[in-house]
């Protein structure tokens, strides 16, 4: 049998072109085809207009669902407990553990509101709010994603979000119960069994039935994306996500069939999932190559981690740690795995990444489901600049003055003669007419 791992993408850092042939292997262009964007436009113009029975035809078009009204498609609060209670023991126990710690990770991110008085008795802060109502898009489509809904709802609960209201394309078979259940163990009033554009376009505008809401997050397919894309703006979104992404460090001691089957763990998601091993021995590359090889043959979803690994896998030998450490920063990950003897020592060479999974025990896969942060992330190098879902996603912060007739006499002169070199005359006045020649 020939060997599959021989035929992932392998680079060397030595390489005078590593950079170059590195990006031209990550393809993330975010250029969405002129067909897909029009299709979304489209979508979206016709929830606008129609409402629910848009709703109702796309989601029967799209999803064969069937639905002869639009409370067909409506999961109460009553229904998501009755899934809760029917579930067996077993996944109730697994789900409300992984609740608890979601939880109590996010706990502690709440942000509070601040001031702070100076000595004329002008008072500053910051007041800190949560959102009103959010919309949680659930992803769904080749599986069921109950572990989802915890991290997407959780924070938005922790953070005091007075209702909390999700959409999911149509659940199928049982594995749907536990998308419910997991909605009751997150707070979630209400659930909308409506995916795709459609969804969003709800959530962004408001339907007679489903209602608009502040902020939309969640991942999802690309017409989730481009929509999320077009309604920003009308609403908040928490980021654009793309396909899901692993890079793992590695400094050849770990045992090679823990990586091979991390790879397998984000490889398994869809074709489009990037796997990456980073590592400095050539020889610990042979061994994760021939675990890959070994275990593949026994994974149910073989054929989709196959071919994620041939299409997007790439393995990199690196000279060192500290340029293994420079070549994640480039990829900017969503998740890192430093499987390495001391991970804690590689933190601070490390800026971007969506999650940081430190040590041998780590695996990323802990991480989807209950440890604790979030699994919603960042992804197609994002993390340079967003981060991971969290409670502050769900809070808005207003600034605070409070001027005394001392403080604002001070500051009048400053704005004054900025507002003026701006020829901002009456922004000039409005500040002077502030002073005070008593307080002179």
């Amino acid at each position: 049998m020939s060997s599959i791992a021989n035929k992932i993408n392998q680079l060397s850092t030595a390489s005078a072109d590593f950079e170059s042939e590195l990006m031209g292997l990550l393809e993330r262009d975010m250029l969405i085809a002129d067909d897909v964007t029009r299709t979304v436009s489209d979508i979206i113009a016709r929830v606008r207009k129609d409402g629910d029975q848009a709703v109702l035809s796309l989601t029967n078009l799209f999803d064969g669902f069937g639905a002869e009204a639009i409370s067909d498609l409506v999961i109460d609060v009553d229904q998501l407990q009755t899934a809760l209670d029917s579930i067996s023991d077993e996944q109730r126990q697994a789900l409300t553990h992984a609740a608890e710690r979601v939880r109590n990770y996010h706990e502690k991110q709440k942000q509070t509101s601040w001031q702070y008085q100076e000595a004329d008795g002008s008072v500053y802060g910051q007041k800190v709010s949560p959102l009103e109502r959010v919309g949680v898009y659930v992803p769904g489509g080749k599986a069921n994603y109950p572990s989802s809904v915890l991290m997407l709802a959780i924070p938005a609960q922790v953070a005091g979000v007075k209702e909390i209201v999700a959409t999911v394309p149509t659940p199928y078979g049982d594995d749907g119960k536990l998308v419910f259940a997991a909605a009751a163990l997150a707070g979630v009033s209400k659930v909308f069994t409506v995916g795709g554009a459609q969804a969003v376009a709800a959530l962004a505008y408001g339907t007679e039935t489903i209602p608009r809401v502040d902020k939309i997050t969640g991942p999802g397919n690309i017409y989730v994306t481009v929509a999320k894309k077009q309604v920003f703006g009308e609403v908040g979104i928490d980021m654009i996500a793309g396909p899901s992404e692993l890079t793992i460090i590695c400094d050849g001691q770990t045992n090679p069939d823990w990586i091979a089957m991390d790879l397998f763990s984000q490889a398994e998601h869809d074709e489009q999932a990037q796997s990456i091993l980073i590592t400095t021995s050539s020889e610990f590359l042979e061994a994760v190559k021939a675990s890959i090889d070994s275990l593949l043959p026994d994974m149910e979803r073989r054929d989709i981690i196959e071919t994620s690994l041939l299409n997007r896998g790439i393995f990199i030998l690196a000279e060192d740690m500290e340029k293994a450490a420079a070549v994640s920063n480039l990829i900017a990950p969503e998740h890192l795995e430093i499987s390495v003897e001391d991970p804690e020592s590689m933190l601070d060479f490390i800026d971007n990444a969506g999650a940081i999974f430190l040590g041998r025990y780590a695996a990323e896969a802990l991480g989807d489901y209950c440890a604790g942060p979030s699994h919603v992330l960042p992804t197609s190098g994002t993390a340079r600049f967003f981060s991971a879902l969290g409670v502050y996603d769900f809070q808005k912060r207003s600034s605070i003055l409070n001027c005394s007739a001392q403080g604002a006499h001070v500051l009048a002169r400053t704005a004054g003669e900025l507002a003026r070199s701006e020829h901002l005359q009456a922004h000039a006045l409005s500040a002077e007419y502030r002073l005070n020649p008593d307080l002179d």
